[in-house]
């Protein structure tokens, strides 16, 4: 463990290394949309034809969903992508008001973005695919509200 201490976020508190992690895991994201549909499909999988969630498991087929499509899997981890960047600089950055700002926006569109497809758009229905994505935006957006003046002086 003391060989990555000199590579984590140096700055005092768990919210830079939080961002850290959380920048991690959505470049894992961003790997698996390009290598397979499986994971993409299971947050919107509402297919007015076949109305049943995916199985629980990626040896199990896919059924097809007319929602997505290989060019939209890409372009959501593109998206996530560009988030992980931007929340990865912020983590080692978190003092800079602007850095602070951009990686707030990360979570809040992230936010926007799968509620918007709950319930809005109907093309994702609640349960542990979604669920993630919801309450780490969630938490997170409310936790950097409540530490900017900790990390970021006026």
């Amino acid at each position: 463990m003391d060989a990555i201490l000199p590579y984590l976020p140096q700055h005092a508190g768990f919210l830079p290394k939080w961002m850290l992690f959380t920048s991690i895991v959505a470049i894992g994201n961003s790997v698996q949309s390009f290598a397979t549909l499986y994971y993409t499909r299971r947050i919107y999988n509402i297919d007015p034809a076949r109305p049943k969630a995916l199985p629980a498991t990626p040896s199990a087929p896919v059924p097809h969903s007319p929602l997505v499509t290989p060019l939209s899997a890409r372009t959501f981890g593109t998206w996530t992508f560009i988030a992980a960047l931007v929340r990865l600089f912020a983590s080692y950055n978190i003092d800079n008001p602007a850095f602070y700002a951009l990686a707030l926006c990360t979570y809040a569109v992230a936010f926007a973005h799968f509620a918007s497809e709950w319930l809005i758009f109907g093309t994702a229905e609640w349960g542990s695919p979604l669920a993630g994505p919801i309450v780490v935006s969630t938490s997170t957006i409310t936790w950097m509200l409540m530490q900017k003046e900790f990390y970021v002086a006026a």
